[in-house]
């Protein structure tokens, strides 16, 4: 269910990116899909996650992406406690703080 309006959340656009092939495609995808906002927002909110995933400070971060802190918190939140979905993709991608 969408946290926001509780209707069933549709599959559509989630298997549409999984049918993209390379970053570049994705790239292609999202700039279509996504305001320019909308995509600094999410990079940013990425590279907060990593680094909190790394054990970096707040104030490092704050300084490193220009992130509030409450974007941080939101992340460091999601990261804690939401629905894995950070863990996945770094375990994937092999960026565990214990590399």
């Amino acid at each position: 269910m969408n946290k926001q309006n509780k209707k069933p959340r549709s599959d559509d656009l989630y298997e549409a990116i999984l049918t993209l092939k390379s970053v570049d495609e994705c790239k292609k995808f999202f700039d279509d899909l996504c305001t320019v906002t909308e995509l600094q927002a999410m990079e940013q909110r990425y590279q907060v996650a990593v680094y909190l995933n790394q054990g970096m400070i707040y104030s490092k971060i704050l300084e490193l992406t220009g992130a509030s802190s409450a974007t941080i918190s939101r992340v460091n939140r999601s990261l804690q406690y939401g629905a894995e979905g950070y863990r996945i993709v770094f375990d994937r991608l092999g960026q565990n703080k214990e590399q």
